[in-house]
């Protein structure tokens, strides 16, 4: 019975999630959106709560980060990787500058102390590369000038979650500076192996997985995207960050194989991903902290349009590609939820994890809605804020037109 129940519950899902792209489809706009509001209405505290498919559901979106993020490494080779990181860790100061001090600040000005406010620094700095990634992909902007800045800031944001999260893991749990220390290095040698490996061996481990065959190919690309994830989740190391370095060990022919073989795989998980964090949120936990969540959300939107645009620029992007970035970048979810999920199970401050829910929800919503508007609607006000010409300037310029026009027969 409960197996028939599970497969009613999911199969419903599946077949709501895909209603509801068409509709998006129709209007040309990211799904991503009302997948979250579905997961809304039928997750706790919900119109109809579900309950067999619940742990599917769960792992089903673990598995869709680790896609999206597989798939976005994929695009790039590791020598791209660590240029890139060369060439862009300023933007990443500023990054960590804009946009995780209006989280402390407010965690400060609420009164809920220094960890409380180290944890919403993080919430408010890192930006979802889940969504983010979706979000490139639906609108065609892969292939953009302005796409390596892009994905250059959210692979320094996901790197500093490698010091960043066993840091506050220590704080949390008030361990002591000799056990957060110890957490920290396991991190940082964890993740430098990885990479280590992927930019000496990228050629091996591509040979390894290469195969005629596209089910062997599939079996055990995905095998070891999902075992390379969990290890480096294993050792405080995101799992996002383990499957975007083996994405990018990967090159040449295997790389475009396994691109084509695993895009449905991560369209439908990555769906899945997106209901389950609106099925974890309680609409009733929302309305007592919607206000500051959503002045947070304003003022965080705007410092990211503003790293996205200042990255862009310093990468050479013309004025419309840096705005683009900016808007590319507002979404956040998956780190933040984390984030406030580790200070919320440790009795930090009750009122941290439903402010971070709303902020999150709202800017998960509004970021794929910055993505495509913010260019267009900031070309819009700098065409209307040009002065009009001046009109004595205008009538000598008629006149030098008219003297070096030729004259008629």
């Amino acid at each position: 019975m409960h197996s028939a129940v599970l497969l009613i519950e999911f199969g419903s899902i599946i077949l709501g999630l895909g209603l509801l792209g068409r509709f998006a489809g129709r209007f040309r706009l990211s799904p991503i959106p009302l997948y979250l509001l579905a997961g809304l209405a039928f997750g706790e505290g919900g119109l109809l709560p579900l309950g067999a498919s619940e742990e599917f559901v769960a792992t089903g979106a673990e598995i869709g980060v680790i896609l999206l993020l597989l798939m976005l490494g994929l695009e790039y080779t590791a020598s791209d990787l660590v240029s890139n990181l060369k060439t862009h860790y300023p933007s990443g100061l500023v990054d960590c500058a804009l946009n995780a001090l209006p989280g402390a600040a407010v965690a400060l000005l609420l009164g809920w102390g220094p960890v409380a406010a180290v944890v919403l620094a993080g919430v408010t700095w890192i930006s979802s590369s889940g969504v983010i990634a979706k979000v490139l992909g639906d609108l065609g902007r892969v292939g953009n000038r302005e796409t390596p800045v892009i994905l250059s800031v959210l692979v320094l944001e996901d790197l500093a979650m490698a010091v960043y999260l066993p840091i506050v893991t220590a704080l949390v749990a008030g361990a002591g500076l000799l056990a957060g220390s110890l957490t920290l290095a396991i991190a940082l040698g964890a993740a430098g192996l990885v990479l280590f490996v992927a930019l000496r061996y990228g050629r091996v481990i591509s040979r390894f997985v290469s195969s005629d065959d596209p089910e062997k190919l599939l079996l055990v690309v995905l095998g070891l995207t999902i075992l390379v994830a969990g290890v480096a989740q294993q050792l405080q190391v995101s799992a996002a960050v383990g499957a975007f370095l083996v994405g990018i060990a990967l090159s040449g022919e295997v790389a475009e194989g396994a691109h084509t073989l695993l895009s449905p795989l991560r369209d439908l998980f990555a769906a899945v991903f997106f209901v389950f964090f609106g099925l974890h949120t309680d609409p009733s936990s929302i309305p007592p902290v919607l206000l500051p969540a959503l002045g947070l959300a304003v003022v965080t939107a705007l410092t990211k349009i503003a790293t996205g645009y200042w990255a862009a620029r310093r990468a050479g992007i013309s004025v419309k590609g840096r705005w683009r970035a900016g808007g590319a970048l507002v979404a956040r979810g998956e780190f933040s939820i984390v984030i406030a999920g580790l200070a919320v199970s440790a009795g930090i401050e009750p009122s941290l994890g439903p402010l971070a829910t709303a902020y999150v929800l709202i800017l998960v919503v509004l970021g794929p809605l910055t993505a495509r508007y913010t260019e267009p609607v900031a070309t819009w006000w700098s065409r209307r804020r040009k002065p009009p010409r001046d009109t004595a300037e205008t009538e000598t310029t008629a006149r030098a037109k008219e003297a070096d026009a030729p004259v008629a027969d």
